[in-house]
């Protein structure tokens, strides 16, 4: 047997012996806070009265599939006593995410995964809500009303968006946790985890949500604090299971052994060579392969074990992929400068969600990108409200090897901070979904980064003439994949024509919502025509979508994969039968409230074609 492997398990059981360690020097205070706490069986004094209030205000989501200027199925719903429940069914007044399913992570526009994300981190969306009074949780419950599931993490945050003065440290617990499972109902719900305590109390709760395993949009409609005003009396029975615990006890169990018997096997393993436990012979490639199988958090702790190890787990190669995101409530500016020196080598940075309420400062970004972004190609910043003008302007100024900017709901970032990004000419990827930019800003963008590939502009309220961007992008942008025209309000099909015969390349196009389309125009047709390549196509809520766009597409566009045309009353089972025939590839097609397709013909056409996904909503 090669030396190799006898190593490789010495490395483990040494990194096993590290873990347990700092697990026994853990305080009480890092048991308790663990997320990974089992509710106890502690109740409240009689005298301690429990407040029940529903959500005073959303402060801050990620994404909604309603518009900016509406009501219809934004977060906002979630503000207030509910609208629909005990009802089920699909109703615009709950609160809707944009996507849902593994389907936005199969079409074109998808991004790659980050390297070294932690398994535990699995939240794809969140939405932030306040409260009226601070409370301790004793219990959070939501109102689901159409396919629920979707939440998987619920947090609490110690700072009181009301006081006139916030607290020097803010900082979220985590109440429950699971992961992503399918939930088999089709009714309304009220979904009650059991939630641990907390030593502080709270008005702002966070939900986080993964989709992925939901054959159709999650809808939520209220959500209910239960809490007191004061601080819980435990009793005697709280029972408390820290990670940590968890993670040793079922490393012992796999084989029956204890740690008298792993500190025995790696006392032999160490005697059988050298003092070193071989591990200079391993060559330095193969270290930094195994390495690049821990958590960011884990190759932190690897370092503190000996002078080797943090010779590794500094090396800026275990860097070049640094992903944030799942840090979010704990990252901050001395996080950032602990980093810094490790990550002159990064190229791709995912700080999404990151450095909201303080946590990250202007002048802490700027020092870490100054030092970091060189060969920065790829930047995710979804959601990160810390980020002005200058946060911009210094991207700009840095990273002048950037491909992939995502700004997808900094809805905070003032208008004139989106000039800057014209300056990096290298952009493939633009993603600007739900940001103020406005129409100059954006032609700008539009004439200087004509390597554009993938570009998001869905809910951008802020843009005058939507025909005007169109035609930009046909003459500049001939080398664009996918564009995301989600709820645009005013394009028309002159903006349409021109976008066509500029970017015969499209493969995605999303023109769900956008009000101002009328198949009667031949728009569509064109689209069909001119757009052989199309894989995804979404005329969502287009109530003009008739059978000739189906027929046109059915003989055009047979490499089509996905078709929304949610809403339409003038296509028949006839022509979608052709399409369906035609395009061999279409694995999900949305017929939700398209009033000539009833559940008997979806019924059939999932026994004629059954690797087709059919999408069928309705209200009870």
């Amino acid at each position: 047997m090669s030396p190799v492997f006898p190593m490789l398990t010495v490395l483990t059981m040494f990194y096993y012996l590290c873990l347990r360690r700092r697990a026994r020097t853990a305080t009480r205070g890092e048991v308790m806070n663990s997320h990974r706490t089992i509710e106890s069986n502690s109740r409240t004094s009689p005298l301690n009265t429990e407040v029940v209030q529903y959500a005073k205000e959303v402060v801050d989501f990620s994404s909604h599939y309603g518009s900016e200027n509406s009501m219809s199925y934004t977060m906002w719903n979630l503000a207030g006593v509910p609208n629909v429940f005990p009802s089920s069914g699909d109703f615009t007044q709950t609160a809707v995410f944009r996507t849902y399913g593994t389907w936005w992570d199969q079409c074109p526009s998808a991004s790659l995964p980050f390297k070294r994300t932690p398994p535990n981190f699995q939240s794809e969306d969140y939405v932030e809500l306040t409260f009226e009074q601070q409370v301790y949780p004793t219990a959070v419950h939501v109102l689901e009303t159409y396919h629920p599931g979707a939440v998987i993490r619920i947090l609490a945050c110690s700072a009181n968006p009301y006081a006139p003065s916030p607290l020097a440290e803010v900082r979220w617990e985590i109440l429950w946790s699971e992961r992503p499972t399918k939930v088999n109902a089709s009714q309304a719900r009220q979904f009650k985890p059991c939630i641990k305590h907390i030593n502080f109390p709270t008005n702002l709760i966070r939900l986080e949500v993964n989709s992925s395993l939901l054959d159709y949009y999650t809808e939520l409609d209220a959500v209910v604090l239960h809490g007191t005003k004061d601080k819980p009396v435990l009793s005697l029975k709280t029972s408390l299971i820290d990670m940590n615990d968890l993670e040793e006890n079922d490393y012992e169990e796999k084989d029956g052994c204890g740690m008298d018997n792993l500190n025995k096997k790696l006392s032999t393993a160490l005697r059988a060579g050298p003092n070193n436990g071989y591990f200079d012979k391993l060559p330095y490639e193969l270290i930094q392969l195994i390495l690049n199988h821990l958590t960011l958090p884990d190759l932190c702790r690897l370092a503190q074990t000996c002078k080797l190890l943090n010779q590794h787990c500094y090396d800026p190669l275990q860097y070049i992929h640094l992903n944030l995101q799942p840090y979010w409530a704990k990252l901050n500016d001395t996080s950032l400068e602990f980093l810094q020196t490790r990550c002159t080598l990064v190229q791709w940075l995912n700080l999404s969600w990151t450095g909201n309420r303080g946590f990250i400062s202007v002048a802490g970004f700027s020092r870490f990108l100054k030092g970091c972004g060189s060969e920065l190609v790829r930047l995710e910043l979804s959601c990160s409200h810390f980020l002005n003008e200058t946060c911009l302007e210094i991207i700009s100024e840095t990273c002048p090897n950037l491909q992939e900017l995502n700004l997808s709901s900094c809805d905070k970032l003032p208008p004139q901070a989106f000039n800057h990004i014209a300056k990096l000419c290298g952009l493939k990827r633009l993603v600007l979904y739900r940001t103020k930019v406005e129409q100059t800003a954006l032609l700008s963008i539009l004439n200087f980064c004509s390597e554009l590939q993938h570009l998001s502009l869905g809910s951008c309220v802020m843009i005058e003439d939507y025909d005007v961007i169109a035609s930009m992008i046909g003459a500049k942008c001939k080398k664009l994949r996918t564009l995301d025209l989600w709820r645009c309000k005013n394009i028309t099909e002159n903006g349409i024509a021109e976008l066509a015969s500029g970017c015969q390349l499209l493969e995605e196009l999303d023109l769900g919502w956008c009000p101002t389309l009328q198949s009667s125009t031949g728009c569509f047709t064109k689209l069909a025509r001119q757009l052989p390549n199309l894989q995804k196509l979404f005329l969502t809520a287009n109530r003009s979508v008739c059978d000739t766009d189906i027929e046109e597409l059915a003989y055009n566009c047979i490499r089509l994969r996905q078709l929304d045309i949610l809403g339409t009353r003038m296509v028949s089972p006839a022509s979608l039968r052709k399409l369906l025939e035609s395009c061999k590839d279409l694995s999900l097609l949305d017929v939700s409230f398209c009033s000539q397709i009833d559940n008997r013909v979806v019924l059939e056409f999932n026994m004629s074609f059954p690797k087709v996904f059919i999408k069928k909503s309705f209200t009870q």
